[in-house]
């Protein structure tokens, strides 16, 4: 869930190229085998392509398929549609239903955790980027023209255009139970018709940023350790793309909420 500005630059610079705009294109079809991909892209520079759209989260790969992650979905998506147009307020804004739940494959970080997608009848558009002050930990994307909400372990992922993606969701009865209580929240907001005031951000500290590195002390950031590399972080004096580690699958849920706490920082 890109976001940050260096966040922001890996996604312009992976679809700056025609022919990662194509795989793309492919990808949004359906998975694809390294074969289908090379026949229709070409061969030239291919791992090169294929590491830039998973570096910055569009797609992914595992045994020689190649898929579309749910955040490059959704950002073709939005680049297919009209962007929303931005509210002051929210009044005319509708209350919204949940129209349908449906369970993907487990989290690559834990086997024992789902990754759910859920969409949302009318879709908010606009007003989406209003209800931001609703959410104790919670931050709008004008990028993906998203509301990324983190509540523990979870990360929810609600859409301008009605999609709503979560992370480490234990069953599909805590799922539709985080769904209720969102769709409560923002009907009630709507409602009252009171666009919420602006608050202050949530303080985050180095040792919430520690819980969720590979902490393999590897010292491929430069680092003494992961603690070291957290506590620079915090500082603003390095990055986290300098921990290629996190790029690895079963790190995947890590880089998100890492990139939803470093935008309290």
């Amino acid at each position: 869930m890109p976001g940050s500005p260096a966040e922001v630059k890996l996604v312009s610079n992976a679809m700056a190229n025609a022919t990662r705009r194509k795989i793309m294109a492919m990808l949004v079809e359906a998975d694809r085998k390294r074969e289908e991909i090379e026949k229709a892209a070409g061969a030239s520079m291919l791992d090169y392509h294929l590491q830039m759209l998973q570096q910055a989260g569009l797609a992914s790969a595992k045994d020689g398929t190649i898929s579309i992650t749910d955040f490059g979905r959704n950002f073709m998506e939005s680049k297919a549609e009209k962007p929303a147009e931005a509210k002051k307020d929210l009044a005319g804004t509708k209350p919204i239903e949940i129209a349908e739940v449906r369970q993907l494959l487990p989290c690559i970080a834990d086997k024992t955790k789902f990754r759910i997608i859920a969409r949302a009848e009318p879709p908010l558009g606009g007003a989406l980027k209003l209800l931001e002050p609703l959410f104790p930990r919670a931050r709008y994307s004008e990028k993906i023209g998203a509301l990324i909400i983190q509540r523990g372990n979870i990360l929810i992922t609600a859409y301008s255009t009605g999609n709503i993606t979560m992370t480490m969701i234990s069953s599909e009865n805590e799922a539709k139970a985080i769904l209720e209580e969102l769709k409560r929240t923002i009907n009630e907001a709507i409602a009252k018709g009171i666009t919420p005031v602006p608050r202050e951000k949530i303080k985050v500290d180095h040792a919430e940023i520690y819980e969720y590195l590979p902490k393999t002390d590897c010292k491929v950031c430069a680092e003494q350790s992961c603690y070291t590399f957290a506590i620079r972080l915090m500082g603003r004096e390095t990055t986290l793309d300098k921990c290629t580690p996190l790029l690895e699958p079963k790190y995947a849920t890590n880089l998100e909420h890492l990139r939803v706490l470093l935008e309290y920082i």
